[in-house]
């Protein structure tokens, strides 16, 4: 039960943090990289239900990453594994998204700032994890 609750707590953490990285993202996309790159015009958002979903699909990636993260890195303090665990939620995000910007839209652009925001989202989410078990505030899982 120990063990549950403290994979609990990485994954609040995780999904807290890509949360924050969401509503930062989406604040860049709509008054920044929209507004100057007319390319990117499509990635401006407005606040409608469609931005709430994609909220919570992302902060509930986040969750599963916080758990996940956890067990991959254990007590570990090896840096490509750390690495690893991130790129392999960023890019299965991240690619996806290039995936459906390759079938369905004349240009590219939009989908690639998308993936790369992905992996950057992951990236901060695994910082924060890092700090939250220096902190001693999540234990990382042992494997004895």
């Amino acid at each position: 039960m120990a063990e549950r609750l403290e994979s609990l707590k990485a994954g609040i953490i995780g999904g807290l943090s890509v949360c924050f990285a969401f509503a930062f993202s989406i604040l860049l996309n709509t008054f920044v990289l929209a507004k100057y790159f007319q390319i990117l015009a499509c990635l401006q958002n407005d606040l409608d239900w469609h931005l709430w979903v994609s909220g919570a699909v992302a902060s509930f990636t986040g969750f599963l990453f916080g758990v996940t993260y956890r067990y991959i890195i254990r007590s570990d303090q090896n840096p490509q594994l750390k690495a690893g665990g991130v790129l392999a939620f960023g890019f299965v995000r991240g690619l996806t998204q290039i995936e459906l910007g390759w079938n369905y839209n004349s240009t590219i652009w939009p989908f690639l700032v998308l993936a790369g925001e992905s992996v950057l989202w992951f990236t901060l989410a695994g910082i924060a994890l890092n700090i939250a078990i220096q902190l001693r505030w999540v234990k990382p899982f042992s494997s004895v």
